[in-house]
């Protein structure tokens, strides 16, 4: 068994060692008419449109990067999709159309935000829900705790068993008079 772990593990690295990162999909070099229709807004001014890019360009993932906005990144394919985003925002498309541009290349996974809708509630409420439910739990307990400490008295067991009773008065009695020959000492 050795012999194969040893082989699994040399098939797998030799597999490794030629094996190419998959690329990241290029942007889409399609007519936008075809994917996202004609422009719903007005073109942007060139005084406005570097701050429009940039807003609409915090939305997007990256695909190299994937933790960085394409704002923010500075790969190749980031500054691409920067300059698209500036060309369709420079025609009259609104954010939400670029947007949707970009997803039918990457899927929703190119939002940074996703969208309120479908299965992607969970992603926003599941925070929420999983803190009300540990908080809901923590309170509980505290609960279960503090009626458990009120209704069970540390002698009660005493009262009911006579021998316990009187083993807990000689250990008192025991105990008072440790205390006081320490005291006469």
């Amino acid at each position: 068994m050795k012999g194969f772990g040893f082989v699994l593990w040399l098939a797998l690295l030799a597999g490794g060692l030629g094996a190419q990162p998959a690329a990241a999909p290029e942007p889409m070099a399609a007519d936008p008419l075809k994917i996202i229709g004609p422009p719903l807004g007005q073109p942007v001014s060139p005084a406005e449109l570097d701050g429009c890019t940039k807003a609409t360009a915090a939305l997007l993932r990256c695909p190299v990067c994937q933790g960085l906005s394409v704002n923010d990144s500075p790969a190749p394919l980031a500054v691409k999709m920067r300059g698209q985003v500036r060309e369709l925002r420079a025609q009259g498309y609104t954010e939400e159309q670029v947007l949707a541009y970009f997803e039918k290349s990457y899927g929703q996974f190119v939002r940074l935000q996703p969208p309120f809708a479908g299965i992607n509630w969970l992603v926003w409420l599941a925070p929420v829900l999983g803190l009300a439910l540990g908080g809901w739990l923590v309170l509980r307990l505290l609960a279960r705790g503090a009626s458990k400490g009120a209704t069970a008295p540390a002698t009660a067991g005493a009262a009911e068993d006579p021998e316990l009773r009187a083993y807990l008065e000689r250990a008192r009695a025991l105990s008072r008079q440790e205390h006081n020959s320490k005291e006469n000492s």
